[in-house]
């Protein structure tokens, strides 16, 4: 049974080691000194709810995701550092995370990790005084009642991201005074199954009370929904049946001082069965509550059918509040991030510092996207691509994908939907609501040399491998010699489509029912344009009955969830939970040789970097050595 840890207002900062206390107070008002006038009015509580919402970590932050640079989707121009600090994410992708000073630290809240205790603990706080029926004498009990829920989903999803990160962690169920003694504040971790059962638990009882859609869209989108509280009970249920936490015996040796092991040995079944579960009630919940995924509607504009595919695609992620979106943060609006993505696409602009393309996919990314009939490059028995690095030119019948007559790698031709959907590349064509012509006839075409518009590098807006990222770049990003116009959209935490693959992964493990599990894949390939799984492998494939074996269609729901959810921060913690990092993440990273100035020079691939992962290391993050200092009952993760 889960032993809730108890920790107290001050001790928190003191022994799980938060930085700093000073703001945990930001939501009272001006010249009031106590905690008690933010509970006297709906007004100012309704301020420290909003304080708990603001801990969620910032997705949309080129600096904060570590699923952008933390993997191998995304590299960046060693040479330069854009921003205005250190890349603290790339740091853990170049293979130099430590446990002296841990990048992107949940535990403490710094190197652009969010304060994720601290954050449980203003939940705490708020739950404490807002379920006092004698506080906050203003506020209707249906409102008190959904703030509660609200307050109790944040708290479950801090301690969530905490897992997922650290494994077994300690919970923090409500605080004590600060007279509590030294000993009673010196915490252990969980075992991490009692964890997911605790977070679980919340879960659960949020959605009782949170409304299952925002009806006030004008102020509200963005706040909790039972919808969102489902999904992410699927998302953790499914990362604790995953191989990483699943029965793993490299964290056999993982004991608290008293003897307690942190991580079952044991493989469980039915974690895949409960994970199954999950999906299938957030999936339902989600689609009564109107969710679907999106599909680029008409428009005046005269657009292929590849074209509006693509759109499909792309805009799942950019078009604000779509039906695809479960949870869009709404506090966390990607704007900067465009333009890191974004190329410069005509002469006009060749100097425009606002348009740097630095977000840079890597080869093996490119070369992961299936081809035109749903299957990997290796697979497809129609299609040769073992010359996949020599030169094609286009022809008239590709227009709409690769400028006609231009030059470029056999790799970029015959590829599927969200290939040319998410990636821009030399002679690949990049259409937005701006384009030249009113529509994707004749629209703008990135060129890539050194010597054209999209390769000129301008103190470190350069794209270092030749693959720009176009999926995050919403179609209304416009552009001129005098600067750029950017759409805001808010970042998606959830989509539709994240829970299809994963109900899609739970039936496999669970039941092999590997026909009911590629239903729920080929809803999402119908929507990126591509074959049924079975008509796939059946007609084009070398391997036909792949999809019929459980562990066949286990390697294709894998594939499916890394170019589904590329570049949106996924893959990141997917290769953690399959435990397929140690084998992924030791893999070069490679990319065209950009400084060229024409085919024969930049079309050579070259080695930009060779990543280091160190399995079971790397798995989980480290505890900051200074912390296991002041709390002896703290153990250290394997490796560190």
């Amino acid at each position: 049974m889960c032993k809730y840890i108890y920790i107290g207002l001050v001790t928190l900062c003191s022994i799980l080691f938060l930085p700093s206390c000073k703001k945990y107070l930001d939501i009272v008002p001006d010249n009031s000194p106590t905690l008690d006038y933010a509970f006297t009015l709906r007004n100012e509580a309704q301020k420290f709810l909003f304080t708990c919402y603001s801990y969620l970590p910032p997705s949309e932050n080129p600096q904060s995701n570590i699923g952008f640079l933390g993997g191998d989707e995304i590299w960046f121009p060693v040479e330069y550092r854009e921003f205005d600090q250190y890349i603290w994410n790339w740091e853990i992708g170049r293979g130099n995370q430590n446990s002296n000073t841990p990048y992107v630290n949940y535990w403490d809240g710094n190197y652009y990790g969010i304060n994720a205790f601290l954050a449980i603990r203003q939940c705490n706080i708020f739950l404490e005084n807002v379920g006092d029926l004698k506080k906050v004498p203003d506020l209707t009990m249906p409102e008190r009642q959904r703030w509660l829920a609200e307050a109790k989903f944040l708290k479950a999803y801090y301690h969530f991201l905490l897992l997922r990160m650290y494994g077994a962690i300690p919970i923090v169920d409500v605080n004590i005074p600060v007279s509590a003694s030294p000993e009673q504040v010196k915490v252990s971790r969980v075992p991490f199954d009692s964890c997911v059962n605790y977070i679980a638990k919340l879960l659960d009882e949020s959605a009782i009370d949170l409304p299952p859609f925002v009806t006030d869209r004008n102020n509200e989108l963005g706040r909790i929904t039972v919808p969102i509280a489902k999904a992410i009970k699927a998302r953790l249920l499914v990362t604790a049946a995953s191989p990483l936490f699943n029965g793993n015996s490299d964290f056999g040796s993982v004991k608290n001082s008293d003897g307690t092991l942190l991580f079952s040995q044991s493989f469980s079944q039915e974690k895949w069965e409960k994970a199954a579960q999950a999906c299938k009630e957030a999936i339902e919940v989600a689609e009564e509550n109107g969710a679907a995924l999106y599909v680029f509607p008409q428009t005046s504009f005269k657009l292929s059918q590849q074209t509006k595919t693509q759109m499909s695609i792309r805009q799942a992620v950019c078009e604000r509040w779509n039906t695809e979106k479960i949870w869009g943060n709404s506090g966390r609006r990607a704007n900067r991030l465009q333009s890191i993505c974004m190329a410069r696409l005509n002469s006009d602009v060749a100097s425009n510092t606002s348009m740097r393309g630095q977000f840079s996919a890597t080869l093996k990314m490119a070369e992961l996207f299936y081809t035109k009939n749903g299957l990997p490059l290796s697979d497809d028995k129609t299609l040769n691509y073992n010359n996949r690095y020599n030169l094609r030119t286009a022809v008239d019948s590709e227009r709409y994908l690769i400028e006609p007559g231009y030059n470029t790698a056999r790799l970029n031709f015959d590829r599927e939907p969200r290939f040319y959907a998410d990636l821009g590349f030399d002679g690949g064509t990049w259409y937005l609501y701006s384009s030249p012509t009113q529509s994707d006839s004749g629209t703008y075409v990135l060129k890539g040399k050194a010597n054209q518009y999209s390769g000129t590098d301008i103190g470190g807006g350069i794209n270092v491998t030749g693959y720009f990222i176009k999926k995050l770049v919403d179609w209304n990003y416009s552009f001129s010699s005098s600067g750029v116009t950017v759409r805001e959209y808010e970042w998606p935490e959830v989509r539709l489509a994240d829970l299809y693959l994963l109900y899609a992964e739970a039936i496999n493990e669970a039941s092999g029912n590997t026909s009911d599990a590629c239903s729920w894949l080929n809803k999402v390939r119908d929507r990126a344009g591509i074959p049924t799984v079975q008509d796939a492998w059946t007609k084009y494939s070398n391997t036909p009955g792949k999809y019929t074996t459980k562990e066949g269609l286990r390697d294709i729901i894998k594939r499916e969830r890394a170019i589904e959810l590329a570049f949106e921060g996924s893959r990141f913690w997917d290769l953690r939970r399959w435990k397929d990092a140690a084998y992924e993440l030791n893999q070069p990273v490679k990319g065209w040789t950009v400084t060229g100035t024409n085919d024969a020079s930049y079309y050579l691939v070259r080695t930009l970097f060779q990543q280091r992962f160190v399995a079971p290391r790397d798995y989980l993050w480290p505890i900051r050595l200074s912390n296991l200092s002041v709390n002896p009952n703290l153990v250290q993760n394997p490796g560190w």
